[in-house]
């Protein structure tokens, strides 16, 4: 359940419906959220309750490679026996620029049972170019370190690169109402050292169930290539809100140890009210 996390967070889908500036950068107007904006999700597993997170975008805005970033940050923790068995206590953060929708920075820190890893990314848009420095160990019950390892990685990434964060709520830019269904998606990203495409089928508009109703969505599906976490290449599922927040608001993951389910838990400060189905 290590990657409970990392299903919150792998809605980071991203297109290039945008036009480049004069400097380089693209334009792209966010109507969709606003600094402040708090998500939460719960991971289920079967019955049980396996994880919780946290999306926050912070009131304040940054300022990297001369441009202005939003910042967000995710948290993400096991709990109730996951917790016990399997300890999880994740930060992610980006920084986010505010009018092309790219990310300048990422960090990670990472608690997952013994393991350790702080990780920091550094990207420049202008040079395709992003630096990451790590440090990972294992922690003993005493607190001291041991197999520690840590290092440094200069990648040469695509233009417009996302790390996982970013194109999250890039993803919330897009208008999947000019879609097709089963229209293909190609991703460009990054993670640690290694760039990468993810091609997202859009499956068209859907309904999905939440604890506050059913919200009206548009489903999408990530072609998965064959791994050892996931089953077949249509495993995950997820629902992005149709109205104007265009939020993830339901995860489904076929893995090799069950399905996993997650799901918006609690939220304030949206921009807008979610487009509920009306009950007859």
């Amino acid at each position: 359940m290590k990657k409970i996390v990392a299903l919150v967070v792998f809605v980071g889908i991203i297109s290039g419906f945008v036009t480049p500036t004069y400097d380089g950068y693209r334009t792209i107007r966010n109507t969709v959220f606003n600094p402040g904006e708090h998500v939460e999700y719960i991971a289920h597993y079967g019955p049980i309750n396996a994880g919780v997170a946290a999306v926050d975008v912070s009131k304040k805005l940054y300022y990297l490679n001369g441009r202005l970033c939003y910042r967000v940050d995710i948290t993400g923790k096991t709990i109730g026996a996951f917790d016990l068995v399997n300890r999880v206590r994740d930060t992610w953060r980006s920084y986010i620029d505010t009018s092309a929708f790219m990310s300048h920075r990422f960090y990670r820190h990472l608690e997952e049972t013994d393991y350790r890893r702080d990780e920091i990314t550094h990207i420049e848009p202008a040079k395709n170019v992003a630096t990451m420095r790590y440090e990972q160990w294992k922690e003993k019950k005493d607190g001291s370190k041991s197999n520690m390892d840590k290092g440094k990685k200069v990648v040469v990434v695509p233009r417009n690169v996302q790390d996982m964060i970013s194109g999250y709520y890039y993803l919330r830019m897009l208008d999947f109402d000019s879609m097709k269904p089963d229209q293909v998606i190609t991703i460009p990203g990054m993670l640690e050292d290694k760039t990468y495409d993810l091609k997202i089928r859009y499956k068209g508009k859907s309904v999905a169930k939440t604890k506050f109703g059913k919200i009206y969505a548009h489903k999408l599906v990530p072609i998965m290539p064959q791994n050892g976490m996931f089953s077949g290449e249509n495993s995950i599922r997820f629902w992005v809100s149709d109205d104007g927040n265009r939020i993830p608001i339901r995860i489904e993951a076929d893995m090799v140890i069950g399905k996993v389910v997650v799901e918006v838990k609690n939220f304030r400060n949206l921009r807008h009210k979610f487009n509920f189905k009306k009950k007859k």
